[in-house]
């Protein structure tokens, strides 16, 4: 919809990670891939740039696996979002101009300006624990 592919993964991958954290226990790319309905070769790239953002910890071997990076810390879908697909959601021209703002506007900036700023919010305000919640209670999915 709004995000790119990968991105769509990434929030879903976090989100997964978060609902199912237990201290000391990791999950495999296998359990990921299965549950946010993601081909293993996709979902591992995917995990790589969630490693590389220090968003997720990674541990190799035969105990090893993907786990949150801090389970504490207060991560918002914005961050997510921005790791993977940078910030041109919320700061880019929606026609794609270089130069575009309220004193050089686009021919849509004014009814776009106020739907970015919107979904920025609403992504800045919508932490990956709250959503997790929703999915370990069974009261929201990832996948249908």
């Amino acid at each position: 919809m709004f995000f790119s592919k990968t991105c769509e993964y990434a929030m879903k991958t976090m989100i997964y990670l978060k609902a199912e954290h237990r201290e000391g226990v990791r999950l495999g790319l296998k359990d990921i891939s299965s549950h946010i309905n993601s081909p293993e070769p996709f979902t591992s790239k995917i995990l790589q740039q969630l490693v590389r953002y220090d968003l997720i910890d990674s541990v190799r071997g035969p105990h090893g696996g993907f786990s949150i990076k801090d389970p504490n810390a207060q991560l918002s879908l914005l961050q997510i979002v921005t790791a993977i697909d940078g910030d041109g959601i919320i700061r880019k021209c929606v026609l794609g101009l270089d130069e575009c703002s309220a004193e050089h506007p686009c021919a849509v900036h004014d009814e776009f300006v106020a739907v970015r700023d919107h979904l920025a919010s609403i992504l800045s305000h919508t932490s990956v624990k709250t959503v997790a919640d929703g999915v370990k209670n069974h009261r929201k999915v990832l996948t249908r």
